[in-house]
């Protein structure tokens, strides 16, 4: 489990050119499986590696009043993580009456643009995040049914003119191998407190997909691959 976690990051970094020698990486860790697991498998990897890079872990309190910071505090002083935590009231806010319609967008997008603010004072190029394979595919009918665009993550992004580039080295992981990976390590998950957890958009997406990968197990695979085999010229 553990070995295949590596294999596949590992093939993502490379396929990309993910990480470079003297990096200063920020890791976005919001306390879920996938970004806690993906900020030890980067530290883990330092020792066999012949590039060096830094790491820092940042996390983002949207101010739910879970205490996500204090928790989140611990566990990077726990396994002595160079950290910061950034506390915000942003959540509420973006999930107050006037913007029923899409909080999570409010709330995404303002994060990022704090997690933006910290990794230019921390003097990080590079920002990793946790997304994985059923993230990348349900971001793209995500566009598609509420966005009206044919997009999904990707691996690699530049911003702010090649200043700044947002990583995702689970791009080509399973959530079901982050969950039992994060199950054996034996972490807590930490929760953020957010009121529509398990109700968004995102949520019915991976309730439509997921009866489709039980009635065909190819599904999530065909679509990975057809995320990489745009034919635009049969596009409208």
């Amino acid at each position: 489990m553990a070995k295949e976690m590596k294999r596949l990051m590992g093939k993502a970094l490379h396929s990309r050119d993910m990480i470079e020698d003297g990096d200063h990486v920020m890791v976005a860790v919001s306390g879920g499986k996938d970004s806690v697991s993906l900020l030890w498998l980067l530290r883990e990897r330092l020792d066999r590696v012949p590039i060096q890079y830094r790491i820092t872990a940042v996390h983002v309190d949207p101010g739910f009043g879970a205490n996500s910071a204090e928790r989140m505090e611990e566990f990077f002083s726990s396994y002595g993580f160079q950290s910061r935590v950034v506390r915000g009231d942003f959540g509420p806010l973006a999930h107050g009456p006037e913007n029923r319609e899409n909080p999570c967008f409010l709330c995404s997008r303002i994060r990022r643009k704090l997690l933006f603010e910290t990794a230019r004072e921390l003097g990080c190029n590079k920002i990793a995040f946790g997304h994985h394979k059923d993230d990348v595919i349900e971001t793209f009918f995500l566009n598609i049914f509420y966005g009206a665009s044919v997009s999904t993550m990707k691996p690699v992004q530049e911003f702010f003119g090649g200043k700044l580039f947002a990583i995702r080295p689970f791009f080509m992981i399973d959530l079901d191998l982050i969950r039992r990976y994060f199950r054996s390590m034996g972490w807590p998950e930490i929760d953020l407190g957010c009121p529509t957890a398990g109700s968004s958009k995102r949520e019915e997406i991976k309730t439509i997909l997921n009866q489709l990968y039980r009635g065909n197990r190819k599904i999530k695979g065909n679509v990975f691959h057809a995320l990489q085999n745009v034919k635009a010229e049969y596009l409208l």
